[in-house]
């Protein structure tokens, strides 16, 4: 039976650092990205899928409203995170540990992996917007994509984050800007990877054509681009404390 790394403080304390949370699940088999903790369940069914969510929702316990599942015949994918405070408490890393002892009782394992090959590890998408003036902008991206306040804001943040109340999409948020962009590309994709994967999905974008723009702000992310200029940029948690 899998056990945790360590024994997180109450939730009535302090905010647990990044690098707290990235410890006490890492030997789990999950991963943090930057608010939430997630982990995947390889399957050979829906039915063995739904079983597994079965189990999970089980024993969530008190973070039983911080637990999200996403069902596929191949693969269970689980993410936790405080939806009132929008990060990972200590309540999320005991469920965690709940959550991967009971998968191991069915004789599954939880993993970063989404994929029997390994392909990719589990990720947080975010859509970045560059804006010169973000309370201008954000009423429209809000209205058009059917968004509401991120987690843990209350909508009186001028520049908060957009967030998908259903869970499905990926969240918007909106950099600041001193002066008009030169070039056409004022969106750009966030992909917030696991630490111990950036070295290797940084280079699978080199090798598929990218470049490196710029490393200035590493480990916290590194900003590619397409060929054409396009960017992306690949983030973690390190560095943002």
């Amino acid at each position: 039976m899998t056990e945790a790394t360590t024994d997180p403080a109450p939730d009535s304390g302090p905010p647990l650092t990044r690098q707290q949370i990235s410890d006490a699940v890492g030997g789990l088999g999950w991963r943090f990205a930057v608010g939430v903790i997630r982990t995947s369940v390889l399957v050979d069914s829906l039915a063995s899928a739904a079983e597994v969510a079965r189990v999970v929702t089980d024993v969530a316990g008190a973070a039983d409203g911080s637990l999200s599942l996403d069902l596929r015949p191949d693969r269970v994918v689980i993410t936790l995170q405080s939806h009132e405070e929008g990060r990972v408490r200590p309540r999320e890393i005991e469920a965690a540990a709940r959550i991967s002892a009971a998968v191991d009782d069915l004789g599954l394992v939880t993993e970063p992996e989404v994929g029997s090959d390994g392909a990719r590890s589990v990720q947080v998408l975010e859509i970045a917007i560059d804006a010169l003036d973000i309370p201008a902008v954000r009423p429209f991206w809000k209205a058009v994509l059917g968004y509401g306040d991120e987690p843990g804001s209350d909508g009186s943040q001028p520049d908060a984050g957009l967030a998908d109340p259903v869970g499905q999409g990926p969240t918007f948020w909106f950099q600041q800007m001193d002066e008009p962009r030169p070039q056409r590309n004022r969106i750009h994709f966030d992909v917030v990877v696991p630490h111990d994967e950036t070295e290797r999905r940084i280079q699978a974008a080199l090798d598929a054509g990218g470049r490196l723009v710029n490393d200035a702000e590493a480990p916290a992310f590194w900003v590619l681009a397409d060929p054409e200029g396009n960017e992306a940029c690949v983030c973690t948690w390190l560095g943002r404390d």
